[in-house]
This record gives structure tokens, C-alpha cells and sequence, in this order.
């Protein structure tokens, strides 16, 4: 059975634009070859953090919205932990109220960037 997820994960300000790229698509790969779907996801670029993580006070956030066995969780958690570019990661499991609000706001932003 696949259960819906949501990952965010920040890295670390220090990367270039293709080296920040290059890691998102290699966790992009890492998630489909683990027999998963890419629902969505958003790069929401650089932004200041809450509080400095490793003596910075900037990442580049970067959301993925997928649809996977519980088990690839453990190894993508294991790879963030891993990679020292990855200075933050939090992945979840959506309930079905959190999957319709995230239907609901992709739903929204299409309908904005149409007009």
C-alpha cells in the first residue's frame, strides 16, 4: 500500500545553482527508482532560516510531494543524514486531509498562473 508524503529538505547556502540542482535531481532519481511517484514539488529558492544551522543563516528549501512504500522513507532519511549539502530534511506521512489541502492548493496556483 503507498502512502502519501511530503518531504522538505534545505541545502546548504554554500552550493552553487548547478550543484543545488544536481542534488535535487539526485533525490528525485533516488525517490522514483525506489518505486515511487513525484506528485509535486516546489523549489521555494533561497531563504533566511528560523535560527543558524551550522553557522548559516540561509538554504535553498526545496518541497516533494510523492506517493511511496513506507519502507524507501528509511533509506531516503538515511541518504539526507548522509549528504553534507542537506542541512535540514523533514518528511511526513499526509493523512487524507492534508493530501486534499495540497490537491486544493496545487489546484490554486495552476489556476493563477493561467491568468
Amino acid at each position: 500500500m503507498l502512502n502519501h508524503y511530503e518531504t522538505v529538505f534545505i541545502l546548504t547556502p554554500v552550493l552553487s545553482e548547478a550543484q543545488m540542482k544536481e542534488t535535487v535531481t539526485k533525490y528525485k532519481d533516488f525517490i522514483v527508482n525506489g518505486g515511487a511517484t513525484i506528485v509535486h514539488e516546489e523549489n521555494w529558492g533561497l531563504r533566511k532560516l528560523a535560527y543558524p544551522i551550522e553557522k548559516k543563516s540561509t538554504g535553498f528549501y526545496q518541497l516533494i510531494q510523492f506517493d511511496a512504500n513506507p519502507e524507501l522513507i528509511a533509506k531516503l532519511e538515511i541518504n539526507f543524514r548522509r549528504d553534507e549539502k542537506i542541512i535540514r530534511f523533514l518528511t511526513f506521512r499526509m493523512d487524507k486531509y492534508a493530501n486534499e489541502y495540497a490537491e486544493k492548493r496545487r489546484k490554486l496556483k495552476s489556476e493563477v498562473k493561467e491568468k
